[in-house]
């Protein structure tokens, strides 16, 4: 077993990632575009600078930091009064904490973010780290956010699990050099990202069966 768990948060722990994607098409066709179908998995995953080049390039004539940040202030009114959780995401982390394992959120949303979702979700308490996409230079899939967040919980990269969902995610962990586990949400496992995966399970129930079993 690893000494760490990094976990992503929308899509992986949070059921909030179809929130995003069917946000980024109501906002294409109130900005007077006709919605891009490949926008919203492109977009999945990133942020800061690199969102607003993918917006640049699929919607060239809109005003993407605005464009981004109506994406944000609308999903992040959508779950102030509900915040819906993935399968198996309180057992998972109940049972690594129990192990003494150290975990950590590393999102492309801001720090700040993060943690209010977290809290919604009644989830807070059990991180020893949260690391937001607003903390590093280079968003997914570049390896930083999952670089300092091994970093922050005292282990090396190698020493521990990544839990994603998404492309982006899923080559950034596997840049950082973690044992980059996909829990696949909206996006499919291709033969690309099973290639770069330590392993792909259906859901967090069937991952946290596997390290108990010592498959993981």
């Amino acid at each position: 077993m690893k000494h760490g768990a990094i976990f992503d948060m929308d899509g992986t722990l949070l059921d909030t990632e179809c929130l995003y994607q069917n946000t980024w098409v109501q906002l294409a066709q109130e900005f007077g575009q006709t919605p891009n179908p490949d926008f919203p998995r492109a977009v999945c995953g990133s942020s800061g600078e690199h969102m607003l080049e993918i917006i640049h390039a699929y919607y060239p004539t809109v005003d993407a930091r605005r464009f981004m940040n109506s994406c944000y202030a609308r999903v992040a009114q959508i779950i102030e009064t509900s915040i819906p959780k993935k399968p198996g995401m309180e057992e998972i982390l109940c049972y690594l904490r129990d192990q003494g394992v150290k975990l950590a959120v590393a999102s492309s949303s801001s720090h700040a973010q993060i943690e209010k979702n977290l809290r919604l979700a009644g989830v807070l308490d059990y991180f020893d780290a949260v690391i937001g996409g607003d903390e590093v230079e280079n968003s997914k899939p570049a390896p930083d956010i999952f670089l300092l967040a091994a970093q922050r919980i005292g282990c090396t990269p190698e020493n521990c699990y990544v839990f994603e969902d998404g492309t982006n995610g899923i080559l950034a962990g596997a840049a950082a050099g973690c044992a980059t586990v996909m829990i696949p949400d909206l996006t499919p496992p291709t033969d690309e990202l099973r290639s770069v995966c330590t392993a792909v399970y259906e859901s967090l129930s069937a991952a946290r069966e596997a390290i108990e079993c010592g498959q993981l």
